[in-house]
């Protein structure tokens, strides 16, 4: 018998009867029924999170306001904003509510805003910043998977909340740079001018630097100056108090001539004899005379004067005595001369006192104007030098007014200038500065599309097990009649190939069709669930031809095992490590993984070592079992005399 021959034998046996044949389409549709429906069970269970029921309980009694009059409510506005989303099936509720709601199932979980959610929110502008606090409430008892989604949830809820918050405290600090930038600049004007200031101050310095340098030289030479007249008036004063005893000694002279020409004049008659000794003591009269005048401070043209009033005596005493009526007249007029010089002497005593007296005052006042030009020079001197110094300050107070105001220039172009768009804008990504752009090399679509390789090559094996239940593994009547060991094995292993095969082709049309999955290549996806259900055929035929029921059992343990190692619905990197090196070894791994890339548009080179290893995997089986019907050809073994317990 030829192959063909044995297939359609093995498929009349299959449709024998009515009851047969619904038994046959039943087991093939079992991975249709197993992949489709999970399949559209779980096709997007993320978009129907709207109809889980939530309890939402807002507590909040609000906070003042950081700035300004007024309150804020951020748990009303919370709250708000989470009904109008619409994300879960929020129900607002009291805290007693929500609490007998998710006891009773009536809820999944509850969130609960805190009394002093704004006031924790609102901490950070005072001296004792805290947290705010999501209360999240679960009940396992209703749903394990709930309390994931509910932290899912409230991890939603803080970062919207961070973002909020975040937004208004980045905006408030906005507008206070804007603002600090406003007096910055005007930090900056008020700089100029004080750097123009400044330099006309220093201007001004350098021109009182060189007054008071002049001031100063010409102090020293008025302190000089002050010193020579001290000196001068010194000598006057010494000088006039000469005089006055000079004058003194001539008034009293004068009037003691004075006296004599009275005398004379009572005694005319004896003027003769004194004419004629006055004449012989003349000259030495004169010369005592012009002494004494000269002692009493009279100059020479003074001294000459009075000599001159003598003159006419000489001359008259040496014209003899004819004349002595007109020397007695001369005496008269010299006795009066004398006494106009006696007064005028006194006169002059008296002024020559008052002189001394004058002088005495002037000497003292040029003491003290030469001590108090010498102050002046040293005050002076001192001014000069705190106008320099007042100079030099001024000049470092203009070079630290320009490196201030270049400062505050430079301070005015780092601040940027912005408008209040510009500012609702830079707080909106300081509060949230990170968006996420999702690109993917290969995108499955939905929650049911990526699970769809996974569930897909589960259910080709489930299928082909399925099969293996009325399908006779190797024919008996194949094996004794043909003793072709070959022929045998690849007729008992495309019978459930090609059922499962088109059990594959009805899965892809559900998934297809039914589902709406989008496939980047069809056929690639449909050759590898076949080429899988090809594979699963002939692993499940080695283990039947060799271990008969217990094959069939160890089967379905396979299948536990990849169920757990194919990696179709966590990595494969998160499961212990013996079952990772398991992912390596057994066949489903690699039709999960070769589908995605088919599926999705992945890297088709992985796809070459994928099929490689269900190829090998198919080839190994094959030979296996063709080694085991070897065996059944040429006698019986002891599971063929005593028959398995389960078959």
């Amino acid at each position: 018998m030829k192959i063909p021959a044995l297939i359609s034998a093995e498929l009349r046996r299959l449709t024998a009867t009515r009851m047969s044949v619904v038994a046959l389409i039943a087991l093939m549709l079992v991975p249709v029924l197993y992949g489709g429906l999970y399949l559209w069970a779980n096709q997007d269970p993320y978009g129907k999170f709207a109809d889980i029921p939530v309890a939402l309980v807002d507590l909040d009694a609000g906070a003042p306001a950081s700035e300004g009059d007024g309150t804020v409510n951020y748990g009303s506005e919370v709250a708000d904003k989470l009904v109008e989303g619409k994300d879960f099936g929020w129900k607002q509720m009291d805290a007693a509510e929500a609490q007998e709601a998710l006891r009773t199932g009536e809820v999944d979980f509850s969130v609960t805003l805190p009394e002093d959610f704004s006031l924790a929110l609102t901490s950070a502008a005072g001296d004792t910043p805290r947290q705010a606090t999501l209360l999240l409430a679960t009940n396992d008892a209703n749903n394990y998977l709930a309390s994931s989604i509910g932290s899912q949830a409230v991890e939603r809820i803080r970062s919207s909340v961070a973002e909020l918050v975040g937004r208004e405290a980045a905006s408030r600090l906005l507008t206070g740079i804007a603002d600090i930038r406003v007096q910055l600049q005007n930090a900056t004007d008020g700089a100029n001018q004080l750097v123009d200031g400044a330099g006309q101050a220093l201007d001004g310095a350098n021109q009182l630097a060189d007054g008071t340098g002049r001031l100063s030289s010409g102090a020293v030479q008025l302190r000089d100056g002050a010193n020579q007249l001290a000196d001068g008036a010194s000598q006057l004063a010494d000088g006039t108090r000469t005089l006055a005893q000079g004058s003194s000694d001539l008034a009293s002279g004068a009037a003691q001539v004075s006296d004599g020409t009275a005398e004379l004049a009572g005694y005319a008659d004896r003027v003769r004899a004194a004419v004629d000794d006055a004449a012989g003591q003349l000259p030495q009269v004169r010369t005592d005379i012009a002494a004494l005048l000269a002692d009493g401070g009279l100059d020479e043209g003074q001294i000459a004067a009075v000599l001159a009033r003598l003159d006419p005596i000489g001359e008259r005493l040496q014209s003899g005595a004819t004349r002595v009526d007109e020397a007695t007249g001369q005496i008269d007029r010299l006795a009066a001369g004398a006494a106009q010089v006696s007064s005028g002497a006194a006169q002059l005593a008296s002024g020559a006192a008052q002189a001394a007296d004058g002088a005495a005052s002037v000497s003292s006042g040029a003491g003290q104007l030469a001590s108090a030009t010498d102050e002046a020079a040293t005050g002076a001197a001192q001014l000069d030098e705190g106008a320099r110094q007042l100079a030099s300050g001024l000049g470092t107070l203009d070079g630290g007014l320009v490196t201030l105001r270049d400062g505050l220039s430079s301070g005015v172009a780092q601040l940027p200038d912005s408008t209040p768009e510009l500012r609702d804008q830079q707080a909106q990504t300081i509060a949230d500065p990170v968006a996420v752009d999702s690109g993917n090399l290969a995108k499955a679509g939905d929650y049911g599309a990526g699970l769809a390789p996974f569930f897909a090559a589960l259910a080709g094996w489930i299928g082909i097990y399925a099969l293996f239940l009325i399908v006779k593994p190797v024919s008996r009547r194949a094996v004794t009649a043909l003793r072709s060991p070959l022929r045998v094995t690849l007729a008992g292993w495309l019978t459930p190939a090609m059922l499962g095969g088109i059990g594959m082709i009805v899965l892809f049309g559900v998934l297809s069709i039914a589902l709406g999955f989008n496939f980047s290549s069809p056929v690639g996806t449909l050759g590898m669930l076949i080429t899988a259900s090809f594979t699963y055929a002939a692993i499940i035929l080695a283990l039947n031809v060799w271990l008969g029921s217990v094959g069939q059992f160890i089967g379905l343990v396979l299948m536990v095992l990849q169920l757990v190692t194919a990696g179709g619905t966590f990595p494969w990197q998160t499961l212990p490590a013996p079952l990772a090196a398991l992912h390596h070894v057994l066949p489903m791994g690699y039709v999960v993984d070769g589908m995605r890339q088919w599926m999705y548009g992945g890297d088709l080179s992985r796809v070459s070592l994928d099929l490689a290893v269900l190829f090998a995997w198919m080839a190994g089986a094959l030979v296996l079992a063709a080694v085991g019907v070897a065996r059944m050809t040429h006698g019986r073994t002891l599971r063929d005399l005593q028959p398995s317990l389960i078959g």
